[in-house]
């Protein structure tokens, strides 16, 4: 390729990057996702280690072994790959997104793994598609992109596990140098509201996260 041509592309791809990681407007935000490749690479940027701190995140959680988890919005597996190694031979992950391209990518990093405790869900919008109960529910930075949340709260309450949880870590509605657009955030209280509206309440609160929110409700 021409050097020109090549540092065009070079350039559009860092632009693309960056722009995951802060969308400004709704357009930009359905760029992204049509783009699977940026979206990937700005998923498993290192930068985003720096205020995800997921080894602080998996640590908060505490996973036992023999858990079966489900990760919504499980994107590029981020998160889902480090739950396998934690919930051991006898637990379980399930890796849900509606995205086909982050299901396939996510699968051949399952595969390259060799992990055998950890499947993908290519999921409905509405509906995670679960195929038994589960004792956790994950949900990092993805609330905001389901439509109908009551009726989807109301089949993640029928797919818990007595004493289940449901975890929820998402942006902070504020301004902040990583994101979505302000307008599609969700303030920490209304979504504490919304929980407890729909039988669950805050069991545990975390506060090491700089941008978003980390907050543990138990079904009633």
């Amino acid at each position: 390729m021409p050097l020109r041509p090549l540092i065009t592309a070079l350039t559009l791809t860092f632009a693309a990057t960056l722009s995951a990681q802060n969308p400004k407007t709704m357009a930009e935000m359905h760029a992204l996702h049509t783009n699977p490749e940026a979206y990937i690479k700005a998923l498993e940027d290192p930068e985003r280690d720096k205020y995800q701190k997921p080894h602080e995140v998996m640590t908060a959680l505490g996973v036992k072994d023999g858990e079966v988890i489900a990760d919504i919005g499980a994107g590029s597996g981020y998160f889902s790959l480090r739950l396998a190694r934690h919930v051991g031979t006898t637990g379980h992950v399930y890796a849900v997104d509606v995205s086909p391209d982050m299901t396939r990518h996510l699968n051949e990093r399952i595969r390259d793994a060799k992990l055998l405790n950890i499947s993908t869900i290519l999921a409905k919008p509405d509906d995670p598609l679960l195929p038994r109960p589960v004792n956790r529910f994950l949900i990092v930075d993805v609330w905001h992109h389901i439509a109908d949340q009551s009726a989807y709260l109301a089949l993640m309450k029928k797919s818990l596990t007595p004493g289940g949880e449901v975890v929820m870590i998402d942006f902070k509605k504020e301004e902040l140098p990583v994101g979505p657009p302000l307008n599609m955030k969700i303030a920490r209280e209304d979504l504490i509201a919304q929980m407890q509206a729909h039988g669950f309440t805050l069991a545990k609160e975390h506060t090491f996260l700089p941008y978003q929110y980390f907050l543990v409700f138990n079904a009633k």
